[in-house]
């Protein structure tokens, strides 16, 4: 693994950290993540295999990071605050994003690390026909895992605040018409 490759999913990993702690749920929430993974999409997927069961590897990982990112988003505390949506990831969801971007990180040390020959057989015995179905399954995943997050994220921000926005009868009474001529 490169130092960059270090980096990168460092970050990723370190992203959730940030929200163990309440903050504003705002633009940043959404960009930061988006712009580490647009990166990493850019960099490392030069293109989606499509020969022998490529697709079947891709698609099976993606499934796995948009049930990680869906589950993490539904278990990260949406609450407003003096007016502000106010954000903070559990413990469910800090572990769920651990383990999405953990075992992408594992996956890549391990195949560096001695891994290689055994993901070769893998590929061979279930027609997966390049390295490259590999990267793309990986990037996929992240990719997937993170929008996934996000989009549960912002549809509850959405909820939380329509909640809130919603006056009730017993506070606002109802603004009544002037009928005179």
């Amino acid at each position: 693994m490169t130092t960059t490759e270090w980096i990168t999913d460092i970050a990723l990993v370190l992203i959730v950290f940030r929200q163990l702690r309440e903050g504003r749920l705002d633009l940043k929430t959404f960009l930061i993540p988006l712009g580490i993974v647009a990166f990493v999409a850019h960099t490392y997927l030069d293109s989606v295999p499509t020969a022998g069961n490529d697709l079947v590897l891709i698609g099976a990982l993606m499934a796995v990071g948009a049930a990680l990112g869906i589950a993490g988003g539904v278990c990260t505390r949406i609450r407003v605050a003096g007016g502000h949506l106010l954000i903070k990831a559990g413990a469910v969801s800090a572990i769920l994003w651990v383990l999405g971007m953990g075992a992408r990180m594992g996956f890549q040390f391990w195949v560096s690390h001695g891994g290689a020959d055994n993901v070769a057989r893998f590929s061979i015995t279930h027609h997966i026909t390049t390295d490259q179905a590999w990267v793309a399954a990986f990037v996929l995943m992240a990719l997937t895992e993170v929008v996934t997050r996000l989009a549960t994220i912002f549809i509850r921000s959405r909820m939380v605040n329509g909640r809130q926005a919603q006056p009730t009868a017993a506070t606002h009474p109802a603004p009544s018409l002037d009928r005179t001529a």
